[in-house]
């Protein structure tokens, strides 16, 4: 009876035995069976071989500077640019594998340890989900369903993929890529955006608390945001269990975790966006220039590039040190010249402000045209559809906005109406700086404020050039009539008849200073600006041939061939007077502005080559006699406020807005003043023998000005922008901008020296004579 018992009861335990080995085997087949489900595809498309090889990432395409810097980028929505392995310091990836996934040089994908122990305790001793893993769903799977079967088969997915991942790249490849693909919030897509905005750093430069900060925002970026607003306390937490698996796991001492887990997170937060950083204007026209650069290079396939999306990389010219330099010369001048212009422009002072010379009703029909060609009209207009009546009704009710002020932007409600003539009360700069021997543009100043003024007073603006335009006429008469600086001309008034040049009336220009006696040396006169004097060259020479060299010179704006043109009457945009002169300080060689060299795809690959294009405009000769004409602006006209302490001599006539500036250099500098009539515009463009930068200041309307020259002048204007541009850019000794002289043509026989010019003078009248009473002397000819 009892080894009948026995015997039942060792059978029953036979057959748990069986139905245990039963579930197990079938839990491994059922096991098997979801991963080659997962693999064909049952639970959702998967990456063949070559989506694997090419993830589909948006990738922002990146502008680079001359020195290395990255300037800015184009994107929608993912402002993304991936970085290499190597350009990962190594306690970031000791801080990610520590932290995600300590055995990932252990595994092929999949964690098994891991796996078994989160499905042992139900995840309630962490997750099993690798690094692999972790990029799978990243790239491929996407969020975690809230639907249990669903949340599986995806969990199956992501293992399958895994596999393959880690069958497609190395460990180092799977590591660059899981950093280069999460969302690290603000805008920082990437681990070089993340670090760029966070820490104002390239990820090669982060420390170690830097790296465990960011690492511990790979739990939530949401969560775990240390922006103020956000959580900086809940970040600081998840930094310091970063740095305790550090230390956990021997990548770090007790010692350094316990000392940095006191320190804060160290922030330096830099956001991006399309109007942030340095060169906007310049990064704004190269968007436009790109756009046509991607239809008319379209891929291998046919399809057009994105710039938004593609990643490309376009290395221009722009030196990034320059740029800055650049920058913050206008940001020190135009709130203090913008200053003395509200001064100017009180309601007691001006009732009109900040117009002057028109009446009202004037006004009232500037203001109407400009609601009408404003973007606000144009968006109720043809976005929104409202009819004129309403929208004219909008421009007159107080509305909040947020206006622009050099102290910083002001929350406010105003009538629209107010807003616009409220923005017509300021001065624009618009500045652009270029080495003359290659072209290459360095630096590029649109404006002031992108957010509030979209226009780009480089290329987009055209202005009357004044008293810029003079050195061409006086080039193109040393280049036809062999003049010298030195040559003198009287400085009456002269009238160019009607109809003689096809000018429709007679011409009879004034002189600033109405002073109309004596004679001065084209030297002279172009320092002085004499405009008397240069209406005798245009004279002599007639205006084709000025036109002729002026296109000849890049001048791509109209201009009539009237002797007006002298005087500066064209419309010029800065880039096409920039590289006009330039010309000058080359030798005689135009070399058409560079702004990018080199474009490639996101492997590197080049797409694009630059090729210059340069043309002999000048005789090197002609060219060299021009630039020592200018050389006289700086050293005894409008541009001789450069050398000495700050200008004291004028320190009686200008505020501290014009005076104060230590120039003091001592170099040969060429360059020439420009100012309009009724001192609309600014203008001054300078040169070095490798560096030539020309500057406009102006209101958006010309009726806004100032009410005389001691500041609507160039040498007040826009001078000072380049003198403090210069003295930053002397000081940084790595540009190596020029202090020498211009290059002397090896056979100049055009004398500069008005000294040796004056006495060859003499000597010839002296022999002269002697030769005259010779022959008076000797009735034979003997």
């Amino acid at each position: 009876m009892a080894k009948e018992k026995q015997k039942e009861e060792h059978q029953d335990f036979t057959k748990y035995v069986r139905w245990f080995w039963i579930l197990f085997l079938s839990g491994i087949l059922f096991t098997i069976l979801l991963f080659l489900l997962a693999s064909w595809g049952a639970f959702g498309e998967m990456p063949d071989h070559t989506v694997l090889e090419n993830p589909k990432t948006n990738l922002a395409s990146e502008i680079i500077s001359s020195d290395g810097k990255t300037l800015g980028k184009f994107y929608l929505n993912d402002n993304r640019t991936p970085v290499g392995y190597n350009e990962l310091p190594q306690h970031l990836i000791d801080a990610l594998i520590a932290t995600e996934d300590a055995r990932f040089h252990d595994h092929s994908g999949i964690d098994a340890r891991g796996t078994l122990r989160a499905f042992a305790f139900l995840g309630k001793k962490g997750g099993a989900s690798t690094i692999s893993q972790q990029l799978a769903r990243q790239l491929f799977v996407g969020v975690r369903s809230k639907n249990k079967f669903q949340a599986l088969t995806q969990k199956f997915k992501e293992w399958v993929i895994a596999t393959r991942l880690e069958r497609q790249y190395t460990k180092e490849e799977i590591i660059s890529q899981y950093f280069n693909i999460y969302d690290f919030g603000n805008n920082g897509d990437g681990i070089r955006s993340a670090a760029r905005i966070y820490f104002n750093k390239e990820p090669k430069d982060l420390d170690l608390k830097e790296s465990a900060m960011l690492v511990g925002m790979f739990k939530n970026s949401s969560l775990y945001n240390p922006r103020a607003h956000k959580n900086p306390v809940g970040t600081k937490n998840r930094r310091n269990v970063v740095l305790s698996q550090m230390q956990k796991y021997g990548y770090i001492t007790e010692a350094v975790k316990n000392e940095l887990q006191k320190t804060d997170l160290g922030l330096r937060y830099t956001p991006e966006s399309h109007n942030s950083g340095p060169a906007p204007y310049f990064r704004e026209y190269l968007r436009s220039e790109m756009k046509k650069w991607v239809k008319n290079n379209p891929k291998p396939d046919g399809t057009l590039y994105n710039i938004n999306k593609d990643g490309l990389k376009i290395y221009t010219t722009l030196d990034s040190r320059m740029q800055r330099y650049a920058e913050e010369a206008v940001q020190k001048h135009m709130p203090r010249l913008q200053a003395e212009f509200f001064h100017q422009n009180t309601p007691k002072r001006n009732p009109t402000a900040p117009f002057l010379e028109l009446e009202q009703d004037e006004i009232e029909a500037l203001m109407k045209r400009s609601m009408r060609q404003s973007e606000r009209w144009r968006h109720m207009k043809y976005d929104l559809k409202i009819a004129d009546k309403k929208i004219i009704e909008s421009f007159n009710k107080p509305t909040k906005m947020t206006i622009f002020s050099w102290k910083g932007e002001i929350d406010t409600i105003m009538k629209p109406m107010d807003s616009m003539r409220y923005y017509k009360f300021f001065l624009h700069p618009g500045m652009m700086s270029m080495d003359p021997q290659t072209g290459h543009v360095k630096a590029w100043v649109g404006g002031m404020n992108p957010k509030h003024f979209q226009y780009d007073h480089v290329k987009q603006g055209k202005r009357q050039v004044g008293s810029t335009f003079k050195p061409f006429v006086y080039a193109t008469a040393i280049d036809q009539l062999h003049m010298s600086p030195c040559d003198e001309l009287p400085r009456s008034q002269i009238t160019i008849e009607a109809n003689k040049y096809g000018n429709p009336e007679s011409w009879t220009p004034k002189n600033v200073d109405r002073d109309y006696g004596g004679k001065l040396s084209l030297k002279d006169a172009l320092a002085r600006s004499v405009n008397t004097i240069t209406a005798r060259l245009m004279d002599k020479v007639g205006p084709q041939p000025v036109v002729k060299l002026a296109k000849r010179l890049g001048i791509e704006s109209e201009i009539l061939p009237v002797p007006a043109i002298a005087l500066g009457t064209p419309e010029v945009s800065v880039y096409e007077m920039v590289g006009a002169y330039g010309t000058f300080a080359n030798q005689g060689v135009y070399n058409k502005p560079v702004m990018v060299t080199t474009i490639t795809d996101k492997n590197d690959t080049v797409l694009f080559q630059f090729v210059p294009e340069s043309r002999d405009v000048l005789s090197e000769e002609a060219a060299y006699v021009t630039v020592k004409l200018m050389e006289g602006v700086t050293q005894r006209g409008s541009g001789a406020r450069l050398r000495g302490k700050g200008a004291d001599e004028y320190r009686q006539d200008y505020r501290e807005v014009v005076t104060g500036y230590p120039y003091e250099f001592t170099n040969p500098i060429a360059g020439k003043t420009g100012t309009t009539q009724n001192q609309s515009d600014g203008w001054f463009i300078a040169m070095v023998p490798n560096l030539v930068t020309g500057v406009w200041v102006g209101a958006e309307n010309r009726a806004a000005h100032f009410a005389n020259s001691k500041y609507g002048q160039g040498a007040a204007m826009a001078l000072p922008i380049w003198g403090m541009y210069m003295k930053s850019c002397y000081a940084d000794k790595n540009l190596k901008i020029s202090k020498g002289s211009f290059a002397k043509p090896k056979n100049l026989t055009i004398e500069v020296d008005c000294e040796k010019y004056k006495q060859n003078k003499e000597d010839d009248s002296k022999n002269k004579n002697e030769g005259e009473e010779e022959e008076e002397e000797d009735p034979f000819g003997f």
